[in-house]
């Protein structure tokens, strides 16, 4: 009778030990590829005129996602939000992504609800989604912005993502629909947007719910959409790096030591 020799706990540690490295591997890998998707600096500066980046995923890889395009005639910038995060939600968002480049590619005019429209249709059909209670829920929230060069005048439209715009200190909020990108449902309405007539200096903001509701460690209560409010108000008038520095330390400030529970981004700009 042959005799097999059960592992030790210091085979079963460097099993382990192993499979954490490839794990974290292919997370980092995965990483590269997602943020190879994401609209570059060189891309940036010709869509905007100024801009910063707040992006901490939770898990390398992220649900959230930013994306920026342009022609002679439009600019475009959105914020999206992916149910879930780590690798499920970096898949929705790499899907997200995919979905606008195709809509975006049309030489149909654009308008920032039509386009949430036709995202909506694209998710709905790639996740088989008609409604059903046992069908998955996986959506995507985004807010969207198209400035019409000729013109000036900014579009918005948002899925359960507002806007906010400051203008000489007076913050304005632009508020979604409360609907998502996804899910049939009964209630669902076409998406409707918002027009706005630039000025100079106006300053816009596009995030994900993943800075306010961070929890502290201090608190271990939320950060919360108020004090979020709060902060942008603060930091108008600072040049776009430094609106950044002053978010990263806030957030790292009230975080502490405490986990982080969501995805975070935060996409402020200027035309």
């Amino acid at each position: 009778m042959e005799v097999v020799n059960s592992p030790n706990n210091e085979t079963l540690t460097l099993i382990e030990d192993q499979w954490m490295n490839d794990h974290f591997a292919s997370l980092r890998y995965a990483g590269m590829i997602q943020n190879a998707l994401l609209p570059d600096n060189e891309l940036l500066k010709d869509v905007v005129q100024d801009y910063f980046i707040m992006f901490l995923p939770r898990d390398i890889v992220s649900g959230d996602f930013y994306y920026a395009f342009h022609n002679r005639r439009y600019v475009c910038i959105a914020a999206g939000d992916c149910t879930g995060h780590g690798v499920p939600g970096a898949l929705m968002s790499i899907m997200g992504i995919n979905f606008l480049n195709e809509v975006f590619q049309t030489k149909a005019e654009l308008k920032a609800n039509r386009v949430l429209n036709l995202m909506r249709e694209k998710v709905m059909k790639a996740l088989h989604q008609t409604g059903n209670q046992e069908e998955t829920k996986d959506s995507i929230d985004i807010g969207l912005c198209i400035l019409e060069r000729e013109t000036g005048i900014l579009q918005f439209s948002g899925a359960n993502r507002p806007l906010i715009m400051m203008r000489d200190g007076v913050m304005t909020e632009y508020k979604p629909n409360k609907m998502t990108i996804g899910v049939a449902a009964f209630t669902e309405q076409p998406f409707t947007q918002v027009s706005i007539d630039l000025l100079p200096g106006d300053t816009f903001y596009l995030f994900s719910d993943g800075f306010y509701d961070q929890f502290g460690e201090i608190t271990d209560k939320k950060f919360k959409y108020k004090q979020f409010r709060h902060i942008i108000q603060s930091v108008t008038g600072l040049s776009m790096a430094s609106q950044k520095e002053c978010l990263e330390y806030s957030f790292t400030e009230w975080k502490g030591s405490a986990p982080q529970v969501d995805d975070v981004l935060v996409f402020g700009f200027q035309f």
